[in-house]
């Protein structure tokens, strides 16, 4: 049994909220960039270059890319023969949100209650932990940021297994086309396709930060997110949804075993601002 002290977690979690707030993962800048190389239309590409210079002046000054500093989803994914020690792991958690969005003079966006008492709880927290027993010692931290711009556009669909390829391809394509220019495009688009309503939401919203570099190692999914991603491009919304050919960087699959009866899918954006950072203790 390995200990893991909760502090080392805590420290960890508060420097990646920072910096995932000012810093792009380098696979996403390379995305926008080569967006802007391929952009035919001046006016998309005026809005590419201004989304450059803002990553450029973020990353130099360490200043929050967007306004909307999100809230914090955590992955986190626990060796079952690791013992976290030291510490309560809700406030573990939740404490590092805390400081880094004092320290970072991030804007704190959470409220309290949804419906009734939508008072700011002041201090970006309770961050939102989905956890996972996996093997091994050691503890896997995935934070995404996740501005509600984009988070507003998401969409569940329970399909059934007649829809087949194409419903897939429908439902995906048609929840960018209503969210137009909402979810900031270009945006990365995460797609669940199977296990039950609330598990494929959560395979989608994993997959948004899944790196844009990578091929899905299913060739089927790999040529289906190609295929999904040509669509959504040739709808010309275009960056900031003033036109132009890039509408979206990368379509992101997952899927998961499901009841014979239905097919659940889920999309989940994420604007260009794509805030979100990874590590394992």
């Amino acid at each position: 049994m390995r200990e893991i002290n909760a502090q080392l977690i805590t420290d960890k979690v508060a420097e990646l909220c920072i910096d995932a707030n000012c810093s792009l993962p380098c696979d996403i800048r390379k995305r926008i960039e080569d967006a802007r190389a391929n952009e035919p239309w001046a006016t998309a590409q005026g809005i590419l270059d201004k989304i450059i210079e803002n990553y450029n002046i973020a990353d130099e000054n360490r200043a929050p890319i967007c306004q909307d500093t999100g809230m914090c989803v955590i992955f986190l994914d626990i060796g079952q023969d690791a013992h976290i020690c030291g510490g309560d792991l809700t406030d573990t958690l939740n404490s590092p949100v805390r400081r880094a969005y004092a320290d970072g003079y991030l804007r704190k966006s959470v409220v309290r209650d949804p419906l009734y008492d939508r008072v700011n709880t002041r201090d970006n927290t309770p961050a939102v932990v989905h956890t996972r027993i996996v093997p091994g010692d050691k503890l896997d931290i995935l934070i995404t940021l996740k501005g509600f711009g984009s988070e507003n556009m998401s969409r569940v669909k329970m399909l059934v297994p007649a829809d087949g390829e194409a419903g897939v391809i429908d439902f995906v394509v048609d929840a960018v086309r209503q969210a137009g220019p909402n979810p900031c495009p270009p945006v990365i688009v995460g797609v669940g396709i199977g296990g039950t309503m609330e598990q494929a939401a959560l395979l989608a919203k994993r997959m948004t930060a899944r790196a844009l570099d990578t091929v899905n190692p299913d060739p089927r999914y790999a040529a289906l997110e190609d295929e999904i991603l040509r669509r959504i491009n040739q709808l010309g919304i275009g960056p900031a949804g003033i036109g132009g050919r890039c509408t979206a960087l990368k379509v992101n699959i997952a899927a998961a075993p499901t009841h014979i009866a239905g097919m659940p899918a889920a999309v989940n954006m994420c604007c260009h601002a794509a805030r979100h950072a990874h590590t394992v203790l």
